[in-house]
């Protein structure tokens, strides 16, 4: 899934450039529309993790993102959407963002729903799995300190 479009001025911050949250934003747009074309079904985001800003995107340049399935579970795609940016005169696009998003396919009563496999066909889309277990890896790391604190905050609160 690509999309592109121009950096509008309603998106710049206080320095002049772009805004993280309008790019976390169309983030969050082009790894839906990835997810769901893939699964075919609404999709709801579980976990975005690692964005990782690069450079800032300058108002007026051309805007792509490319978000494509990295790999699946049984309802889960991981999406990873790379967010490029280029002067439109000039048209040479420099990577700007790289994020990797979970999204889960929900049938009508809003619960979990299966996804087609996506299976790895060259030797990136392998290196782009590896990429994806990677992470789920970190991820059971982070998220066990966070419960960690979560519940030491709780514990704290109701003495």
């Amino acid at each position: 899934m690509t999309l592109r479009f121009l950096a509008q001025p309603s998106a710049v911050n206080f320095g002049g450039k772009v805004h993280g949250g309008a790019v976390m934003t169309w983030i969050d747009e082009a790894g839906y529309a990835c997810a769901v074309g893939w699964s075919g079904r609404y999709c709801v985001t579980l976990y975005v993790g690692g964005i990782r800003f690069y450079r800032p995107i300058v108002i007026g340049h051309i805007v792509e993102l490319q978000a494509r399935v990295i790999y699946t579970g049984t309802t889960s795609m991981h999406i990873a959407v790379d967010v490029r940016s280029a002067d439109p005169r000039e048209g040479h696009y420099t990577q700007t963002t790289h994020c990797v998003i979970i999204f889960v396919a929900v049938d009508d009563a809003g619960k979990p729903a299966p996804v087609p496999a996506w299976e790895p066909q060259t030797e990136a889309d392998r290196a782009q799995t590896a990429y994806a277990r990677r992470l789920m890896e970190l991820r059971k790391g982070i998220e066990e300190e966070m419960d960690a604190v979560r519940l030491r905050d709780e514990g704290a609160a109701s003495s």
